[in-house]
């Protein structure tokens, strides 16, 4: 008797015919050195003083692109987070379950100590510029972890209104140990922190908040009131606005008390969200919650600013990471997939789209490494670098964050129908993108506050021309922006808000290219950025030096032993 044979052997074998043969398809985006193809931040990093740091980046980014750590971000999302409100006895426990590679990623994270670690008394120079490059390329291989993470480092400048409050707590969050679960904060090894401001009759506006606390004989206040996002709610220790006989004021709340009780914080839902969906974001009710006051009663929106700011910055790092990312997945299709007698990548009508986005891609990195700096700068004491931040950082958040849903969906149509499709992993880089834009105020806040950071201090504006200037000369085009600029800063008002924050953030890239980039580099920036009607990306002038920005950013994959 003849065996039976099965699949698509047996099929060749009784038809003549292969009907499943794979080729024509790219080697997976794995295994390859994300610094050898990021030379826009490799250039920011040595223009900035910091090679030290590039060994260890290096490190950190190969990891990065690993497959483990690639597996680990994709079942993270793939298993979200479940919440637990109850225990099986009917006791109120309030937890959060994670997949296992969520705590892999955050592991990993903390033990990079990009949380909060840059704050440590023995931080070496440059520590908070380190970070920024470090959280940059971490947040390639999974975004919605890096938002505890992230919160994390910016709670610190926050808390340390309050001097005992950050003696108790800093060392837990600077410490590089991931140590999960609920418990007594004192008797953890590392801690973690979350933020919960906005309310659902709010939003933005938080000095319409609701939530009321009341002080306790003991120096704590008895908080009551319902919070509409909060992210991260198994973090250790929130800040979190309530309203008191002063006005709006900031306190920190623990989940665990002194004593080992948990606080009375309620989980009502985890919302269902378009993207981030490894990261748990909840609806709380705060029941009588015990929170301590964080910097002087009344001022809590001034206190909890602090922590407002460092987030942003983490956001246009987080969505320059994300345009990164899909800028890394289009490259390598387009150098592998052939279509009509050629690579993607030769093809005259697809390597203006590639350059394009490596412009935007580079072009928002430069732009995040200089915010970086100057908040390094600034927590040194430097005032000019800190009113160029003031003025800058709501600019770039506006524009940089508002291009990545435009640029992701670009990059994701490199791919064709692969691309649509979630086993590509680029529905979750495009659903991931507009988070960056709304958290931590959408389009029209930051917009806004360019105009009430004008306002209150008219002087900043000569912070960001100080540093324009430094460019003028280089290139006409760049100087008849930066004249459009000061007339828009010259007549800023609510209406023009948008463009007078689009405008400074690209005077500000153009800046950083023309000084850092390579001629060809700057060249498309300026000649596709500035006075041209496009409605689309991919439509540059002839003559551009497109393969070369190209080739700049292609990664280099090892399949075996070989180099790609």
């Amino acid at each position: 008797m003849t065996a039976v044979q099965h699949g698509s052997d047996a099929a060749a074998e009784v038809t003549g015919f292969t009907t499943h043969e794979v080729r024509n398809q790219p080697p997976r985006l794995v295994d390859y050195h994300p610094l050898d193809c990021d030379p826009a931040l490799v250039t920011a990093l040595r223009a900035y003083g910091a090679d030290e740091w590039l060994p260890e980046l290096g490190e950190l980014g190969r990891t990065a692109a690993s497959a483990e750590a690639r597996e680990h971000g994709r079942l993270a999302n793939e298993f979200p987070p479940r919440l637990y409100t109850h225990d099986r006895y009917g006791n109120r426990v309030d937890e959060v379950e994670f997949h296992p590679s969520w705590h892999w990623l955050m592991e990993r994270a903390v033990g990079h100590g990009l949380h909060a670690a840059a704050w440590a008394p023995d931080a070496p120079a440059g520590a908070h510029l380190r970070r920024a490059a470090a959280f940059y390329l971490w947040s390639q291989v999974e975004p919605g972890h890096a938002c505890p993470i992230s919160m994390t480092y910016a709670a610190v400048p926050a808390l340390r209104y309050s001097p005992e409050l950050a003696a108790q707590f800093e060392p837990g969050l600077r410490s590089r140990v991931y140590d999960p679960g609920l418990r007594e904060p004192s008797g953890k090894a590392g801690l973690l922190a979350g933020m919960s401001m906005t309310e659902k009759q709010g939003g933005s506006d938080v000095r319409a908040n609701t939530t009321t606390a009341s002080a306790n004989a003991d120096g704590s206040y008895r908080l009551v009131g319902h919070k509409w996002f909060t992210s991260a709610p198994m973090n250790d220790v929130f800040l979190t606005l309530a309203q008191t006989e002063q006005g709006v004021s900031c306190f920190l709340l623990p989940r665990v008390l002194p004593d080992g009780s948990r606080n009375a914080l309620r989980i009502a839902r985890l919302k269902d969200k378009l993207g981030n969906k490894s990261n748990a974001s909840a609806e709380l009710e705060y029941t009588g919650a015990i929170g301590w006051p964080v910097g002087e009663l009344g001022r809590g929106v001034r206190t909890i600013i602090e922590m407002v700011s460092a987030t942003r910055l983490d956001c246009v790092l987080g969505a320059a990471a994300n345009v990164r990312h899909g800028l890394s997945e289009a490259v390598h299709h387009a150098r592998y997939r052939s279509a009509f007698g050629a690579k993607l990548i030769d093809q005259p009508a697809m390597l203006p789209v590639l350059a394009d986005l490596t412009v935007e891609s580079d072009a928002a990195i430069a732009l995040a490494m200089r915010l970086a700096l100057a908040a390094d700068n600034a927590r040194g004491g430097d005032a000019s670098e800190a009113a160029l931040l003031r003025l800058a950082l709501p600019a770039s958040k506006y524009y940089v964050c508002k291009r990545a849903p435009i640029v992701l969906a670009e990059a994701l149509e490199c791919l064709g129908g692969n691309g649509y499709v979630e086993e590509s992993g680029m529905p979750r880089l495009y659903r991931e993108a507009p988070l960056m834009s709304i958290w931590e105020g959408s389009g029209n806040v930051t917009a806004l506050d360019v105009l009430r950071a004008l306002a209150k201090e008219p002087a900043i504006a000569d912070a960001l021309l100080s540093e324009l200037d430094a460019s003028v000369g280089l290139d006409a085009r760049f100087d008849a922006a930066v004249a459009e600029l000061r007339t828009e800063l010259a007549g800023a008002e609510q209406a023009r808000a948008r463009k007078l924050a689009e405008q400074i953030a690209l005077c500000l890239q153009a800046a950083l290219l023309l000084r850092q980039g390579p001629t060809e580099l700057a060249d498309a920036f300026l000649a596709t950025r500035f006075g041209t009607a496009r409605n689309t990306l991919g439509i540059l002038p002839r003559g551009l030096a497109v393969t070369e920005l190209v080739d700049r950013v292609t990664p280099q994959v090892t399949v075996g032993e070989r180099v790609l």
